[in-house]
């Protein structure tokens, strides 16, 4: 059994052919889909966040929003650009969007991606401390997070306040219990998801990754989510973590599938996320749905995972996108014991 999910990128364009033409169109669309998933009986409505492009940016209005508009499905990030947040500030939002949805945020964070603007970390006002860099601001964004979202107090107390004071030193507010367990990080290599098995985050693991054996991307990645787990227990936590993969997958069922879809197999690629850092991006899937539940057979990450999220082509529109969600659930999911 796994959880099953879609991912949005948030996309849009002013393109005719495109049915998400303006920022306003990706916001509305998103919290349609999100119903529109929960009603198909899809576990998660989990959206990306990128800076400086037309795509989805400040997600806690997006994930306040969906949460008052549905009532069971899980709603989260892949991921936070940690390099870009006030975690303190982060810890209101993320506070006040999970009380609203009733204590169902799975929120990714991670490190940040490649960019559409050169350091635009900067624009925001952060700059690693002497010594660091970018990337290790990030992840010490997400330590002070995490720390703070543990509730306990550290601020004094003015002695004269506008309002009277509870006892002791003051938290952050709104604070919502067990969020800190639903705290994921998006690992790039095996590295960083030991250091987020040890700090106890939850692994989300997406289509892209370091190269770091040559070897075909969902092996790769499935030997990841081993070494994160086996930290985790060598961590000595005592819950179960949880770990997600993300996946371009369509099962091609009518003639707009095919259209679409139906072009021809995929295969991993090589490329660069920086000068230094050679990645392998991960193929995505497109066949009829016995040819498909038989290629899903030997993907070696998603059998380690318990939750799988589904990248979808936003700007197609909400019916085309839950009409994709729908026969992952009802063609192949069965077949291969995820329902």
């Amino acid at each position: 059994m796994k959880k099953i999910g879609f991912l949005s990128f948030g996309h849009w364009t002013p393109s005719p052919q495109s049915q998400a033409r303006s920022a306003a169109d990706v916001l509305l669309q998103s919290i349609d889909l999100a119903v529109a998933a929960e009603e198909l009986g899809a576990d998660g409505a989990y959206f990306r966040v990128h800076h400086f492009a037309r795509q989805l940016a400040s997600p806690f209005p997006l994930l306040a929003a969906v949460g008052a508009k549905t009532s069971r499905i899980e709603i989260g990030t892949a991921v936070i650009d940690m390099r870009y947040e006030n975690p303190l500030y982060m810890i209101e939002d993320a506070g006040a969007a999970d009380l609203i949805a009733g204590g169902r945020l799975q929120l990714g964070i991670s490190r940040g991606s490649p960019e559409q603007v050169i350091d635009g970390w900067r624009y925001f006002g952060y700059q690693p401390a002497e010594g660091e860099t970018d990337a290790d601001m990030g992840r010490r964004h997400a330590e002070i997070f995490l720390d703070m979202l543990r509730g306990q107090g550290f601020a004094q107390p003015n002695p004269r306040p506008m309002f009277p004071n509870p006892p002791g030193l003051l938290r952050l507010e709104p604070h919502s219990e067990g969020l800190r367990e639903r705290i994921w990080w998006g690992a790039g290599s095996n590295a960083t998801a030991v250091w987020a098995a040890k700090l106890g985050m939850n692994l989300q693991s997406s289509t892209l990754k370091s190269d770091e054996t040559g070897e075909a991307f969902h092996i790769q990645q499935a030997a990841q989510i081993r070494a994160y787990r086996a930290a985790w227990k060598e961590a000595g936590h005592t819950r179960e973590p949880r770990v997600s993969v993300s996946r371009s997958i369509f099962a091609l069922v009518d003639d707009r599938d095919r259209a679409y879809f139906g072009s021809g197999q995929e295969e991993d690629q090589i490329g660069f996320i920086d000068e230094r850092t050679r990645a392998i991006f991960g193929r995505g899937y497109a066949a009829e749905p016995d040819k498909l539940i038989e290629q899903l057979k030997t993907d070696e990450a998603i059998a380690e995972a318990d939750t799988l999220l589904l990248t979808v082509p936003n700007q197609l529109g909400v019916a085309y996108n839950a009409h994709v969600i729908e026969s992952i659930l009802t063609h192949v999911a069965p077949a291969l014991g995820w329902r």
